[in-house]
């Protein structure tokens, strides 16, 4: 059976004066994702040391529409409100599918 889980990779760039609060908003985007949202089974924040204002979002969803879904929760607006507001740089979103694990 075809694995439907919709995979998302987002990257984004901020400032040292923009990385603290927009990783909160990431923090709190991933956990209402993770708790409110039955479609939502993953959702990393991740950054690096070698790049210390870049931001990855690793993202988990059962279906497109689960991430579809996602997208009108008061969260994820806020979370984008955060992206236009702090005006953090996206520097790429990357829809995904599953072709195998491990």
């Amino acid at each position: 059976m075809a694995d439907t889980s919709l995979i998302i990779i987002a990257e984004f760039e901020t400032t040292a004066a923009t990385r603290k609060p927009f990783l909160e908003a990431c923090l709190e985007d991933s956990i209402r994702s993770v708790t409110d949202e039955a479609g939502c089974s993953c959702f990393d924040v991740l950054t690096t040391s070698d790049e210390p204002d870049t931001v990855i979002l690793h993202e988990v969803y059962d279906s497109p529409a689960a991430f579809e879904a996602h997208q009108a929760t008061p969260h994820f607006k806020a979370f984008s409100n955060a992206v236009n507001t702090l005006k953090v740089r996206t520097v790429s979103v990357r829809k995904t599918t599953r072709n195998a694990t491990a």
